[in-house]
């Protein structure tokens, strides 16, 4: 029991370790262009997909779900308003998060455990490559910037498919899903959105990465990473989302009196 404690507080140290050991690394000599190019490709471009895909059919059911239990109470019309502020504030940047941990994240560590137990980061450091700078700041830096994007993109995603279900398959009046989005969608909800995803970025690039890093047991092992990082991530996930939604809420009318001041 005592040595799984810390073994736990161990990992939750070394984790934190590399957290800081990869910001200083971007704020005192980032890596190649390059490099950050190549995995913005691939973190971002390459998931437009799949997040498409669930973006676009979760926005449908939301609609086909809030028009059959709305319409026969009179509330059709909130139809739009559920699924835009569903899709911007919790279901978009959830479950981008999830889809991007399931293509991306699980890449990330399969390749760094591989590189782990075939000895090739502690040749990287014989040769006095920073593999921090080399393997993990890349990642970290197009995960942070990626995340938001692919985000805005699967809301909108959402929203669209939404707006085809109510509009296409239920006639509903195209004003009646539009005209009530400017007065009630406000900038918190966007900002909402946004903060999960930069959160979630973070978390998915340096979990997978600290769980590649430090992969041990050949072939086996790579596989028992790869696994525990992705059931870890989504665990973090869901409870951040948790957390950060409490904390956003608590904080709403402070945030909209500032970005009344502001915006």
């Amino acid at each position: 029991m005592n040595n799984g404690f810390f073994s736990f507080l161990s990992a939750i140290g070394d984790y934190v370790l590399l957290i800081t050991g990869v910001i200083w690394v971007c704020l005192r000599r980032p890596p190649s262009w390059v490099l950050i190019r190549d995995q913005m490709f691939s973190i971002g471009v390459m998931s437009l997909p799949v997040v498409a895909i669930t973006g676009f059919s979760t926005g449908m059911v939301l609609a086909a779900q809030a028009f059959f239990q709305l319409s026969d109470k009179g509330l059709a019309s909130a139809t739009g308003l559920m699924v835009t502020k569903a899709m911007l504030v919790e279901l978009g940047p959830v479950l981008t998060a999830f889809m991007v941990t399931g293509r991306v994240g699980a890449a990330m560590c399969a390749e760094l455990g591989t590189m782990r137990v075939t000895e090739q980061i502690d040749a990287m450091k014989t040769m006095s490559v920073n593999p921090l700078r080399y393997l993990v700041a890349p990642r970290f830096i197009a995960g942070f910037f990626m995340m938001p994007l692919l985000t805005v993109f699967s809301s909108l995603m959402g929203i669209l498919g939404g707006y085809m279900i109510a509009v296409g398959l239920y006639k509903m009046a195209p004003s009646s899903f539009l005209d009530p989005l400017p007065e009630h969608v406000t900038t918190f909800d966007f900002v909402s959105g946004m903060v999960k995803a930069f959160v979630f970025g973070i978390i998915i690039v340096t979990i997978s990465c600290y769980k590649g890093m430090t992969t041990t047991g050949g072939a086996a092992g790579v596989g028992r990473s790869t696994t525990s990082s992705v059931v870890i991530c989504y665990s973090v996930i869901l409870i951040i989302n948790f957390l950060l939604t409490l904390g956003l809420n608590s904080s709403y009318n402070f945030l909209n009196e500032w970005f009344a001041k502001w915006f």
